[in-house]
């Protein structure tokens, strides 16, 4: 009939063997790459390793890590005790800034005062500190009865109620606190606080 169409597009054209060959081939060959990638990526860090050193396992660098962390705190917070006594304890008092009648005395017992708690709230958070590691542990476990000692001495000085024995109580404490240090590996050394800090 003139004017009809015939419906030849509306069916696919067959495929040559050539391109059927070729889609075999490519689609396996995706896949794979596919499946090797993904093994590759989750075997980056563990998997490598694990077959480097096979008896390997991440619990003795988790306590390795935990160890250096304890002692990097116990090292920061008898620093800051030790700089605290000494700034605001020791020289003050070796001055003669405590005693009755001095220039500055009031102001240097307050200041006193609060280097005192300080110096024992920071000594106390040192020997938990100290727990994480076995060897520091050991060498201040000896030491906490001393550090308590000191909890009311703040009150004290800021009382004025002071006396050669109180200074040399914290310098003894401070001087065994730094020793265990020493002989662990953790090294203390002074750290002065801030004046926000020593009342924060």
């Amino acid at each position: 009939m003139p004017g009809t169409l015939t419906p030849r597009t509306s069916s696919p054209r067959p495929l040559s063997r050539k391109g059927l060959s070729r889609g075999a081939v490519a689609l396996p060959l995706c896949c794979a790459l596919l499946l090797t990638t993904a093994a590759c990526g989750g075997d980056d860090g563990a998997g490598a390793s694990a077959s480097a050193n096979p008896s390997a396992s991440p619990a003795p660098s988790g306590s390795a890590e935990r160890q250096k962390l304890a002692k990097t705190r116990f090292v920061a917070n008898a620093g800051l005790a030790a700089g605290a006594t000494y700034q605001w304890i020791v020289k003050p008092y070796r001055a003669g800034t405590f005693k009755k009648g001095a220039d500055g005395r009031t102001f240097a017992l307050v200041k006193a005062g609060l280097a005192g708690a300080f110096a024992y709230n920071r000594l106390k958070a040192a020997a938990e500190n100290a727990k994480g590691d076995p060897l520091l542990s050991k060498a201040v476990a000896p030491l906490t009865a001393g550090i308590d000692s000191l909890k009311d001495l703040g009150t004290k000085f800021r009382k004025g109620e002071v006396g050669e024995g109180d200074v040399g109580a914290f310098e003894s404490v401070i001087n065994s606190v730094k020793e265990a240090g020493r002989s662990a590996g953790a090294e203390v050394k002074d750290q002065v606080p801030s004046t926000s800090q020593l009342g924060g």
